[in-house]
């Protein structure tokens, strides 16, 4: 550790924005709710780089989340006055554009920041010279030296294009604490603590599995990271906000979206299961015992293109004999159409209900989704063809919307390049421009060995399963909480169950067979379980879930955002002693 960290006061960082089109009041909530050192914004999920080139097509000046720069006019002040420094990856696909907006409106406001950005992501010119295709863009994620380089120099905002979501935490952390790049321990601690808190209220209440629980829901707070010098953190958030900060909101957030007990980043590759969590007063988590170790000698490269062109319909079938309501439409629609899309798909939405006293419980959804590379081939001629059905096929024929007009859906791919490939680059407030360096020391990456389970109950085991005296069916949420998400095209479903008792039956019951039967839909995809015994949790790796990703709009719920309460909602034979 470096000389006379251990000393150093914990850095206090508050984050203000989980996604592209969080709560636009948050940044100034933050800065004006109480004392911080940093405030941070996450704004790029994977569509989000899609939405940005896009915009970077039709004007070469855009590509940055433009919400932070509005944000930026209302509390940048605030911030510099209160000696606060603002972190963000809000640049997107055009760091510098954002940094000189900045600057343009800081003079308007009469303001004089110190601006630096980070930069060197942006792999589109040479996608083809480093195997990566013809995406539309294409972003390694970088770490966060280059936000340290900026801040040990000085900088007041720093704005970055694509680093890892933790990377705006992870970076002021190891400025203040003066680290150096072999601290894995400490980088990983800090690691964790940004993947808490980057997704803003998810922290804090929002999104979780046992919301029923919270007495102040309505709107919840944004999270807070006190990091120590060690590594170690406490999770918080602004006193009188609302939401709450329990050992299960910290937990539903480290299990969203990790896809295994290493969680690898171009700076330093986290263990997730050396993890340990503990109360620290009222709204007050204390993470500690983090591992680290060296990071992958490669850059993960966000790749996202134009798939082509969709549109969709949505049948209201009404009453009785619905399947052959469906069956007879299915056939006229295929029928009809003038060519044949290169993807045409069915799906029956059943909310129907036997002898319904409304008409919208007598009635299920028939959704035809159909995509192609033309889109003359899925737009008017696709559209014309289900609204001329109107007066000739089931009867009690509507729609929920008529169709319009093909429109474009994006593909994600992760791509890799050696870390080497990709020029890390900070230019700091004087202009001066300094390259950082990838990792001297590298690990390949390889699966965790599987964490070792408990000893199971004995007097709730009967060869190998329940013994049914003992146990009761109802729904799996009954004892387990659940978050989960989308990687690419795979969804990552993480577990957990509140005691140790729980996890002596949990960690036997829930294999990956299980998983299966309960979820038919994972039925012929490949599915891998990770054991966190720290935790009390598993994480389930769904490979294929979502196609190509979010932006193909592949499934009804295309960021897999409710699997894991579609799995709670099973029922299974739970042992009396648990309920």
């Amino acid at each position: 550790m470096t000389e006379g960290s251990s000393e150093r006061a914990p850095i206090r960082i508050g984050n203000a924005s989980g996604f592209y089109g969080d709560r636009f009041s948050a940044f100034q909530e933050m800065v004006t709710g109480g004392p911080l050192d940093v405030v941070t914004g996450d704004y790029l999920a994977e569509l989000t780089m899609l939405i940005l080139g896009r915009d970077r097509l039709k004007d070469p000046s855009l590509g940055y989340a433009k919400t932070f720069l509005k944000q930026l006019e209302a509390g940048l002040g605030e911030a510099l006055d209160r000696q606060i420094k603002v972190v963000s990856n809000a640049g997107g696909l055009n760091p510098a554009g954002l940094a000189r907006a900045i600057e343009a409106l800081a003079g308007k406001l009469g303001l004089h920041p110190k601006i630096a950005y980070v930069e060197g992501d942006d792999l589109l010119p040479r996608a083809g010279e480093l195997d990566l295709g013809r995406p539309l863009t294409a972003n390694a994620y970088l770490g966060a030296w280059g936000i340290t380089e900026a801040l040990q120099a000085g900088a007041e905002v720093v704005v970055t294009g694509r680093v890892t979501d933790a990377s705006v935490i992870v970076g002021p952390a190891a400025a203040h604490h003066g680290w150096r790049r072999d601290q894995y321990d400490e980088l990983a601690g800090a690691v964790v603590a940004g993947h808490v808190i980057e997704c803003g209220c998810q922290a804090t209440g929002g999104n979780y599995a046992f919301f029923h629980e919270l007495r102040n829901l309505d709107r919840p707070g944004f999270p807070i990271a006190e990091i120590h010098a060690d590594g170690s953190s406490v999770i918080t958030k602004h006193d009188g906000t609302g939401g709450a900060v329990t050992i299960d909101t910290v937990k539903a957030q480290l299990l969203y979206e990790i896809t295994g007990a290493r969680y690898a980043g171009p700076d330093v590759t986290a263990r997730m299961d050396t993890i340990e969590l503990s109360q620290d007063g009222p709204d007050r988590i204390r993470i500690t015992g983090v591992e680290g170790e060296p990071p992958p000698p490669t850059y993960k490269v966000s790749l996202n293109s134009v798939g082509g062109f969709r549109n969709e319909v949505a049948f209201v079938l009404t009453g009785l004999e619905l399947e052959a309501k469906a069956e007879l439409v299915k056939r006229q629609l295929e029928q009809e159409l003038p060519t044949e899309p290169a993807e045409l798909k069915w799906s029956l939405v059943w909310t129907e209900q036997p002898n319904a006293d409304t008409e919208e419980l007598a009635s299920v959804l028939l959704r035809c989704i159909v995509r192609d590379p033309d889109p003359k081939v899925v737009g008017r001629a696709f559209s014309g063809v289900a609204i001329e059905l109107a007066l000739a096929s089931y009867p009690g024929f509507h729609v929920t919307a008529p169709p319009g007009e093909a429109s474009p859906y994006g593909v994600f791919t992760a791509g890799y390049v050696d870390a080497h490939e990709v020029e890390h680059v900070v230019v700091l407030p004087d202009g001066a421009l300094r390259t950082i360096r990838p990792a001297e020391e590298t690990q390949e990456l390889e699966p965790a060995e599987g964490g070792a389970l408990p000893m199971p109950l004995p007097q709730l085991v009967a060869a190998g399963r329940p013994a049914r005296s003992l146990t009761r069916e109802v729904p799996l949420g009954r004892v387990m909480g659940a978050r989960s998400g989308d990687k690419g095209g795979d969804a990552n479903v993480g577990v957990w169950v509140r005691n140790e008792t729980a996890w002596r039956w949990f960690a036997h019951t829930l294999t990956v067979e299980k998983f299966q039967e309960l979820l038919p839909e994972t039925a012929g995809l490949p599915v891998t379980r990770h054991v966190l015994p720290n935790l009390w949790a598993l994480n389930f790796v769904v490979g294929g879930l979502l196609g190509e990703g979010v932006a193909s709009q592949a499934r009804f719920d295309p960021q897999a955002k409710a699997v894991g309460e579609w799995l709670r909602s099973r029922y299974v034979d739970v042992p009396e002693v648990l309920l």
